[in-house]
Formats: structure tokens, C-alpha cells, sequence
């Protein structure tokens, strides 16, 4: 590490102003050491610049004078209260400034201090201005930072308070800002038309005017794309040129076999994604794709030719979901296609009775499980895998990355295949799985009917109810979802528990109900769902234990009680349990949706049923930040960069970094490089990461 950087590693406690204590604040904060305090940006700012003379403030408005210190004093109330007053005036008249139980404020201010006032104006017997910001200029000094300027407001915690930031980061500005080095070479700079990082760093915390602030944030957000796109491009470098992976032939009797079972002819998107898996699979390296396609597009056909492929040459292949239901479908829906060929395939969850399960890794150990379908527990120590070639991770963003790295070490580079019903907008998608090659499926196979959805209301519950009856009768079952199990305290919701009981006693006494949900014990589940799918249930109320690759086609209606409660893509999702029939299906939320977010979301469902337009509905209402939850992926959290407003950052961004990496492949090794020794210093917590195998 040089000097620069050790610099900045040290810890931000030795700066003047922390010590001991404060730097627990500041670690709360995720403020470690120099280089945190330099780039702990602000979240807004305010405008405090316009100062005006006081006759000519507004009671009622925000405003900003200068003046001096005529009087001040501070007197005690009834109790311990206190109030602290000063009077500040200039050539135009008398302002007070007034501090309730801050008997402490006296120690600020001396009589004849040249000062600037900011805050709401009030007029009581005079005017004044309660806890306002305060600046107390110096006679040798004029520079503000409080007060009298453009100024920066920062995430704040406990013990920890706006003013008591500014000083801290005006200082370390002018202690330590010298020690920050340009990393991008002049031609980048040049072409991007970005600032030097210093120019940058403290003009973002005090700009003298907003063009100032808007170039200074160019330059922080283009690096901070820059260097999460740098490491997304080394990683996929690595994956191209420098792993040797697996050569399957994606061609032999098996997969002919396999082929000629096809009870129905693949749609254009599936035989064209077929074709990007099978080139990636031919190839000596790992294939890191991943299939995005909407709920319902085909897309388990698509990942079991993968995994028919996988076996054909003699290696292990493994499909992790997210949950147990899910795999235990998958199991028996692939175990059915692919036993009568000569396929062993093999079910491992949590749920498999203890010897059970220690048969099912004995035969992973011994090749002689060939297809292993399960959830987290394929990535548990004890399961030791003897050929694992191919990997096929479900409903990916139920996982983490490290998850997926950790089963990838199981085996000697094996394939990747991740696949998402919840399509993935391209700017999320550059940011969070930069590294992956993307296959989409658009086209949903044919015969299938656009599910309609409905917003109702509360008072039209016993008119649906009617809607509902109707429809068992003509033989179609139904999906009830709620989204908690028992009865809140604190939420008014009802309660999946509690509804059952009352549509099996009270509204559907004449028809057979079944309930199901994450805290039952996995028989009653399978024997639950086991019913529904033999039509033994014509309505099974449920929590969102259902929202993921469950298929009953019989199944054509879809209730959501509390729809406000869910998220969008989770809406999406719930509806894709119907309309894998030929009848017409039909989604319906009730809600009395209050809140504007809540409307949205609930509007944007009965306007379309394309996933890839929920998505992009989905980020704007949520922002980056909660999409998937990008922590949960692995990635760096963003601290000034966002992928919404700053889309066009990203793609330059991005540009420059895979332009870097494709002209000095090499740049990887050197530690000491600039550039290659800030994305260090930038993801200290991410180099696992950037080298995941």
C-alpha cells in the first residue's frame, strides 16, 4: 500500500474533533477511517446564500441574515427549563435568535460577534427565529460552512449532528485532501468530461454555487460506476480467458431421447435460448448465463435440456431453488420426464428424514446421483459432489451471490445457468449481473390466455364471493392469499388462519377448502398440495408460500387480500399461479390501498400483464436501492450513484471499464496501479467478489 493510502486508511478517531468516543458514532455510520470521512457524501443541500437585510425578511419564511451581536441572555423558567435569547441586529433593524433548554448556547456567542442567522421566521412581541443554524464569523476568516452559502446536509446518527459533520469534514478537506490521488488517466478525464478527484471531493461537500456541486457529482458517480463495472469486467474476463471449464458435445442419443419425449413444439424464444446455452456448454470455459423470461414463458424446459446435456457427458448437474415446495415439484415433474430415459435423479431438502438424506449424499459422493434438485442444502459442507458439471440456480434473486459461488466451488468450474421470472431492467441488470451473459424469453407458449386482474374494493367483497361460486361450480379452483398466518396485533389484516376457518364455516360451507402455509410442517404441506392439484380442493387459502413455481392448471382464479401489502413484482408473481391452463384467468386484488405508492403499484397490475413493463414500473416506485435488494447480491452499496437518474454515467461508465480491461487485461495483477489500488480501497469488503469463481 503507499503512502497515500495509508494515509487515508488510518482511522478517521485520530482526526482532530473524534477520539474515542465520537468514532463509535462515526462507526455506526459506516465510518471506518480518512478516506470515509472524504467520501461521506451529503444527502441534500440547502440554498442559505441569499442574505438579506432584516426589514426586508418575510414571517412565516426560511430566511438568511447578517449582523451583530447586541445582546444576549439566558433566563430559567418554571423547573429546570431554560430559554437563551440574542438579539442580532444590522442598519435595518432587530432580529432575535432564541434557544429553548440550550443553556449551553450562552458559550457560543460573545457581545459585537459578527454572526448569520438561518431558519424559519416568527413574529411574536418581535421577531425572531427559534434554534436557528448559526455561523459566528472570525474577522481574519469568511468562510462559512454553516451558514450564508450553499450547505451540505448530511445522513446523520446517534450522537452524531449536522453541525458537528460539517466542521468534522471541513477539516479533514483541509488536512488530508492533498493526500487523495488522481487515479483516471488525463484522456479519460478529457473524454468524459469529468473533474479531478480533488476538485471533486470538496466541491461536493461545499460548492460556492450549484453548477460547481453538479460537476463535482459528475465525477464521484462516474467513479464509483466505474469502478463496480472494473471489477464486474475483470471477473468476467477471468470466466472468458482464464478458467478452463468443461466442453460438453450437446449432441448423443440422450438428448435425441429427450427430444423426441416433447409433448408440445418449443416457442421461437425457447429454441433461440436453447441455442445460446448449448454454444456457451460447447465452449472450454464456464458458462456464467443468465435466463430471464416472464412468469410462465417456458423456461424449466429450457434449463432441462441444460441439464439433459450435462448428463449425457457423464457429469452431475444441480438445480437449487428457493424453497422446498418447489423443489419437491421440480423433482417429481423432472424425475417423470427423465427416469424413463435412465436419468437417476434425486430430491435434497432440509425436510428428507435424517437417513434418508444421508443415502441422497452418499450418491451425490458417487456419481451416482446424476440430477440433484434441492434448496440451500446442496451448498452445506457434508454434500461433496464427485463430477459436478452443470448448475442451474431457480428464482436466482431468492439467493445471494456467495451462495451461488459456494455451490460453484463444489465442482471444477462448472456451467452456470441463473434464471429469473421477475425480468431484470437493463440498468439493474449492467449494475447487479454485469457479469453474465443475458438469454431472454419473451414468448409465452401458445394457447395460453391473458390473465385479467381487478382492483376492488372492501364493499365489493360479497359480490365476488357471488363471481366466486360461480366459477367453482364450472369446475375452476382457486388460490386465496393472505399475507400473514395468524392475526396481527398491530396490523388490521385478516389472517390466512382465521380466514380459513370462516370461508370453510361461514361463505363456502359446500365446498372443499384446504389451507397452507410456511409454519406447516412439510407432510401436511405435500399432502395439501397434493389435494389441490388432484382438484380435491376447489379453494386453497395460503400465504405467499405459493408465490414461486407452483402449477395447478386448473387453477383460474387468483384472490389477494391486502394487495397493498405485497410488492409489485410479488403481485406479478402470485398472479402467475393462474392462467397456466386454457380457461380464462382472473387476478383479483383487494385493497383499500391509501397511500400513492400502494395505488401505483396496484394500478400498474390491472394495466399489464408483461413482466418486463412491471419491472421497470416496479424500479421507478422503488427505487434501485430496494429492487431485489442489491445487498443481498453481493454488490456494493451505491452512495452517490444512482442506476435511475444516472443511467447515461453508467453507460459510459461501463464503456470505459470493459474498453480497459479488453486493452490491458493485465492491469489486474498491478496492485500498485492507480486505478486498480482505488477499486481495492473502494470494495475492501468485495474482493471475493471480483475473484469468484
Amino acid at each position: 500500500m503507499d503512502k497515500n493510502n495509508q494515509i487515508l486508511s488510518q482511522s478517521a478517531q485520530f482526526v482532530k474533533g473524534v477520539g474515542p468516543k465520537k468514532i463509535k458514532s462515526l462507526n455506526n455510520l459506516n465510518i471506518f477511517n480518512v478516506r470515509g470521512l472524504l467520501f461521506y457524501f451529503p444527502r441534500r443541500y440547502e440554498d442559505r446564500s441569499n442574505l438579506k437585510k432584516i426589514n426586508k425578511i418575510s414571517v412565516g419564511s426560511v430566511e438568511t441574515i447578517r449582523g451583530r451581536v447586541l445582546a444576549m441572555g439566558l433566563r430559567r423558567l418554571q423547573g429546570r427549563k431554560t430559554i437563551f435569547q440574542l438579539a442580532v441586529g444590522d442598519e435595518s433593524g432587530v432580529l432575535y435568535g432564541t434557544w429553548f433548554n440550550q443553556p449551553y448556547m450562552k458559550n457560543a456567542f460573545k457581545l459585537n460577534d459578527e454572526v448569520i442567522l438561518h431558519g424559519k421566521v416568527d413574529r411574536y412581541s418581535k421577531l425572531q427565529i427559534n434554534s436557528p443554524e448559526y455561523e459566528v464569523l472570525k474577522s481574519d476568516d469568511e468562510d462559512t460552512i454553516h451558514t450564508g452559502r450553499i450547505v451540505p446536509v448530511y445522513p446523520l446518527g446517534a450522537d452524531v449532528y449536522q453541525r458537528y459533520l460539517r466542521s468534522l469534514l471541513k477539516r479533514t478537506l483541509d488536512t488530508y485532501l492533498d493526500e487523495v490521488i488522481e487515479f483516471l488517466p488525463p484522456q479519460m478525464l478529457k473524454e468524459n468530461e469529468l473533474c479531478g478527484i480533488k476538485q471533486a471531493l470538496a466541491n461536493v461537500h461545499f460548492p460556492d454555487d450549484f453548477k460547481q456541486l453538479e460537476t463535482a457529482r459528475k465525477r464521484l458517480i462516474f467513479d464509483e460506476f466505474f469502478l463496480l463495472q472494473l471489477a464486474i469486467a475483470i471477473r468476467k474476463h477471468d470466466m472468458k480467458e482464464n478458467i478452463a471449464g468443461i466442453g460438453f458435445k450437446m449432441r448423443g442419443e440422450l438428448l435425441d431421447k429427450f427430444k423426441k419425449t416433447l409433448p408440445f413444439e418449443l416457442t421461437h424464444d425457447q429454441r433461440s435460448v436453447i441455442k445460446d446455452i448449448e454454444e456457451d456448454m460447447r465452449l472450454v470455459k464456464p458458462m456464467n448465463r443468465l435466463l430471464q423470461g416472464d412468469v410462465g414463458s417456458g423456461k424449466t424446459i429450457v434449463s432441462i435440456w441444460a441439464l439433459v446435456g450435462c448428463v449425457q457427458d457423464k457429469y452431475q448437474a444441480a438445480l437449487m431453488v428457493p424453497t422446498e415446495i418447489l423443489a419437491r415439484q421440480h423433482y417429481h415433474n423432472i424425475a417423470a420426464m427423465l427416469e424413463p430415459l435412465g436419468i437417476k435423479v434425486v430430491l435434497l431438502v432440509s425436510g428428507l428424514k435424517k437417513k434418508e438424506k444421508e443415502e441422497t449424499i452418499l450418491l451425490i459422493a458417487e456419481n451416482k446421483a446424476e440430477i440433484v434438485i434441492g434448496t440451500h442444502s446442496l451448498i452445506q459442507d457434508t454434500v461433496k459432489w464427485k463430477k459436478l458439471g452443470l448448475i442451474i440456480v431457480d428464482e436466482q434473486h431468492k439467493f445471494g451471490v456467495m451462495q451461488r459461488v459456494k455451490l460453484r466451488k463444489k465442482g471444477r468450474a462448472p456451467d452456470m445457468l441463473v434464471m429469473s421470472a421477475t425480468p431484470i431492467p437493463r440498468t439493474l441488470a449492467i449494475t447487479v449481473y454485469g457479469d453474465l451473459d443475458v438469454s431472454t424469453i419473451r414468448q409465452l407458449p401458445p394457447g395460453r390466455t391473458p390473465v385479467e386482474t381487478y382492483w376492488i374494493s372492501e364493499k365489493k367483497r360479497n359480490d365476488f364471493y357471488v363471481f366466486l361460486k360461480k366459477k367453482i361450480k364450472e369446475k375452476n379452483q382457486v388460490y386465496v392469499v393472505y399475507p400473514v398466518v395468524e392475526k396481527s396485533k398491530v396490523l388490521d389484516l385478516k389472517a390466512a388462519v382465521k380466514m380459513y376457518e370462516h370461508f370453510k364455516r361461514d361463505i363456502f360451507p359446500e365446498v372443499n377448502v384446504g389451507l397452507i402455509h410456511g409454519r406447516m410442517k412439510d407432510e401436511e404441506k405435500k399432502s395439501v398440495m397434493r389435494l389441490f392439484k388432484a382438484g380435491q380442493i376447489d379453494i386453497l387459502v395460503a400465504t405467499t408460500v405459493i408465490e414461486v413455481g407452483i402449477d395447478v392448471p386448473n387453477a383460474s382464479v387468483i384472490l389477494i387480500e391486502h394487495a397493498e401489502r405485497f410488492g409489485l413484482s410479488q403481485l406479478h408473481q402470485l398472479r402467475g399461479r393462474v392462467g397456466r391452463g386454457r380457461k380464462q384467468a382472473y387476478c383479483v386484488l383487494l385493497s383499500e390501498a391509501k397511500s400513492e405508492e400502494a395505488a401505483k403499484r396496484l394500478s400498474a397490475m390491472t394495466k399489464t400483464n408483461d413482466g418486463f413493463k412491471i419491472a421497470e414500473v416496479d424500479l421507478l416506485i422503488r427505487g434501485p436501492g430496494e429492487f431485489f435488494g442489491t445487498k443481498q447480491h453481493g454488490m456494493p452499496e451505491l452512495k452517490i450513484a444512482n442506476i435511475l437518474s444516472d443511467r447515461q454515467i453508467l453507460l459510459d461508465a461501463r464503456k470505459e471499464a470493459f474498453a480497459l480491461i479488453e486493452q490491458n487485461p493485465a492491469i489486474k495483477e498491478q496492485k500498485d496501479n492507480p486505478i486498480i489500488s482505488e477499486m481495492i480501497a473502494k470494495f475492501p469488503q468485495n474482493q471475493e467478489l471480483i475473484s469468484a469463481r
